[in-house]
């Protein structure tokens, strides 16, 4: 008998073939997942129909071969080939999506020999090699697969039972459309509006801070009196009553020097990446992630390991890499400058090392591939621009985790003032030498300032010194407003939905949790956002969409814990308890049922309010993406059958679609609504404002022709 591979797409079965041909037997690439979960109406002919149910059936989804493309054919390959062989090994993906793609397979189509598992987290020839040498036996990750069961089972119940439920209570009547509702999706629009409301919501509060040079003999420097924020000065009149006793004072310093250092930053996971190229170089989410894979497993690249990383941390057996990969990078030009002739090895969670952090995780962080260092310039040759910036990046940070501690001396001086009447106000100076590098270096050549603070050069300073303080100025401020989000602070946003969570304990839990979503899908669940027309981009920033906005509203009155992170965290907690034995995948779904019947029942006890979909929210034609996608869940706003409402591609443009957005815009007492703006309209017109201090009129993103008559006056 025979042995076939099965891969998760055509790359991994083109690289496995240069690896060592067919000396492990036929290799066969799948095309993402080749099967579906069946739909509701195929498990109960009664839920054809939609109403506000639970849909969950006895047992769990039965999966049904997909239809699109070429995955038939490439079923029906894999199900020949299985007829002839008594072993299979799984080259898929070594994460949860990657063992369910490739399981489900054997699963559907009854296999029952002999599984064996190849794991690796790069895909150049002596990787795959060294896993092919090292192969587990299947029966070992099924803590994996059950775990990404449960995902799959619990998001198709409470995705499609919260969408058809939501549709049927908040959609205004007399408007065709789907309010689409997901487990990751919905609380992810809570996070960008609850940002929104709060800026909103913000009212600035003036505030005041007094400067003054203070002399000592080796020369002057600048001290400051800027309270902390309970106790800042509010009032003019005393902050400049301080400044005017300040001006003149000789008194003693208290000068306090401490030589202390600081570790390098933690190495990148995904999320980490994301954030620090939507900061660096405004990249969304999924354009980091399509750069990242695409250095991973690129045709003559495999320069990074694995891209999906959700942990900061290396195994302890990757400390033997380190050599290696400091000695080629060191020889690039780029980083040729470094001095790391003996790297530091940090162990622990504290440290870069550590197998505890790794426990129950995929994927160690995302470094350089130890096993393509024999001709790295070559394959540096073949990068684009941007995957020369990333590969760069995630270089520096491997580079600097190795590094030694930046060493500095720090002084802090201060000085009471009294001030006739009151109690003596703090004026404060803070000084930093530089006495070693260390990591720093590393980011220097791209940055000068990227990882240092601003901070005035003193002269030389001893405690208890007189001084005398002149030329003291009240500096007025305000305070400000919380950022915007852009892509990579709201992957950061998910990760971190603690953060959202006003119980302490609750707090603590989840800050050893991964947040909602995960590193693989949540870049796909802000496109389904934006999408649905929920989110939309202003420049590098996410922003809600007022139907976004009036949706969350709805829901946050009606049912609560469907717009709260936290909740979804702790569900995402419990799933991933899978993978380490704590929680029956069967019980994990049931309790996901049960959280979806309460959020039904919450819904249809609300009181009042509808959701009036936008013109613009666009029409999608029938089309199933690839299902690790639906970690985000739930339904676009479509026209088709309510059985495939959660199924979106590409929007389409066909008269049909033109239809069903003409009637979008009919209110429910056949009043017809003006046709709403373009998002870059809107954007622009925005954009206008901001530049030309111009008041935007009362719904410029509703109504095209307000917004158009704004963009007319303002755009000369």
């Amino acid at each position: 008998m025979a042995t076939l591979i099965i891969t998760e797409k055509a790359s991994q079965a083109k690289d496995l073939r240069a690896a060592f041909g067919a000396r492990f037997g036929q290799i066969l690439p799948a095309e993402g997942h080749l099967l579906r979960l069946a739909e509701p109406e195929e498990i109960n002919a009664a839920w054809k129909r939609w109403s506000c149910v639970v849909l969950k059936p006895d047992g769990l989804y039965p999966t049904r071969a997909a239809t699109q493309g070429s995955k038939p054919a490439k079923l029906g390959a894999i199900a020949t080939a299985l007829a002839a062989c008594d072993d299979v090994i799984l080259a898929t993906d070594c994460d949860r999506e990657g063992q369910l793609i490739g399981q489900e397979i054997l699963d559907h189509l009854g296999y029952r020999g002999r599984v064996r598992r190849a794991l690796f987290t790069a895909q150049d020839p002596k990787t795959l090699q060294q896993a092919f040498a090292r192969l587990k036996p299947n029966a070992e990750m099924r803590s994996l697969y059950e775990a990404a069961v449960a995902r799959q089972q619990a998001d198709q119940i409470f995705n499609l039972s919260l969408t058809r439920t939501a549709t049927k209570t908040l959609l205004t009547p007399g408007v065709r459309g789907v309010i689409g509702i997901g487990r990751v999706k919905t609380p992810t629009l809570a996070i960008v509006c609850l940002r929104e409301l709060e800026i909103r919501n913000f009212r600035p509060v003036d505030y005041f801070e007094v400067v003054a040079t203070a002399t000592v003999g080796g020369g002057s420097f600048l001290m400051r009196h800027a309270p902390a924020a309970k106790m800042r000065l509010e009032e003019r009149a005393h902050a400049e009553a301080i400044a005017k006793a300040a001006t003149g004072y000789e008194g003693p310093l208290g000068v306090a020097i401490e030589e202390k250092r600081q570790a390098p930053p933690r190495l990148f996971d995904l999320p980490s990446l994301q954030k620090t190229c939507g900061q660096r170089w405004g990249w969304t989410a999924d354009k980091t992630l399509s750069v990242a894979q695409e250095l991973y497993d690129g045709d003559g690249k495999k320069l990074i390991t694995y891209p999906r990383a959700e942990a900061r941390y290396l195994t302890e057996n990757q400390i033997g890499d380190v050599p290696a990969i400091v000695g080629a990078l060191t020889r690039l030009r780029g980083f040729a400058h470094l001095d790391i002739a003996a790297p530091v090895i940090r162990r622990g969670k504290s440290g870069h090392f550590c197998d505890k952090a790794l426990e129950g995780v995929s994927h160690h962080a995302v470094v350089p591939n130890v096993n393509v260092l024999d001709n790295l310039e070559t394959r540096l040759a073949r990068l684009s621009e941007d995957e020369k910036r990333l590969f760069a990046l995630i270089c520096r940070s491997y580079l600097a985790a190795v590094a030694p501690d930046y060493e500095y001396r720090q002084t802090v001086v201060t000085m009471a003032a009294p001030i006739s009447g009151r109690a003596a106000v703090e004026f404060r100076a803070v000084g930093r030498i530089p006495l070693r590098l260390g990591w720093k270096a590393v980011y220097q050549a791209i940055d000068s300032n990227a990882e240092t603070e601003a901070e005035q050069t003193l002269p030389s300073l001893r405690d208890g010194e007189s001084a005398s303080l002149s030329d003291a100025r009240v500096e007025a401020k305000r305070t400000q407003p919380p950022p915007r989000y852009n892509e990579g602070t709201l992957v950061d946003a998910m990760q971190n939905a603690w953060r959202f969570v006003e119980d302490v304990a609750l707090r603590d839990r989840l800050k050893e949790a991964k947040g909602i979503g995960t590193p693989a899908t949540r870049a796909e669940v802000i496109k389904g956002l934006k999408r649905q027309n929920l989110l939309t981009a202003d420049g590098k920033l996410v922003l809600p969409t007022s139907a976004g906005l009036q949706l969350f509203e709805l829901l946050r009155g009606a049912a609560p814990a469907l717009v709260d992170p936290g909740t979804t965290a702790l569900w995402e907690m419990r799933l991933d308890e899978i993978l380490v034995g704590k929680a029956d995948y069967r019980a994990v779904i049931d309790g996901v049922a049960a959280a979806a019947q309460q959020l039904i029942d919450a819904l249809l006890e609300r009181s009042s309010g509808s959701v009036d979909l936008p013109a613009s929210t666009p029409v999608r034609r029938p089309g199933r993406r690839r299902q690790s996608g639906l970690a985000g869940g739930g339904a676009d706003v479509t026209n088709t059958s309510p059985s495939r409402a959660r199924r979106g591609s590409k929007a389409s443009q066909s008269s049909k679609a033109k239809a069903v957005a003409s009637a979008a815009r009919v209110r429910n007492d056949g009043a017809v609504r003006s046709k709403a703006p373009t998002d870059k309209m809107v954007a622009y017109a925005q954009n206008l404002s901001r530049s030309k201090k111009a008041a935007l009129p009362e719904n410029y993103q509703r109504d095209f022709d307000i917004c158009r008559k704004f963009l007319d006056e303002h755009a000369k």
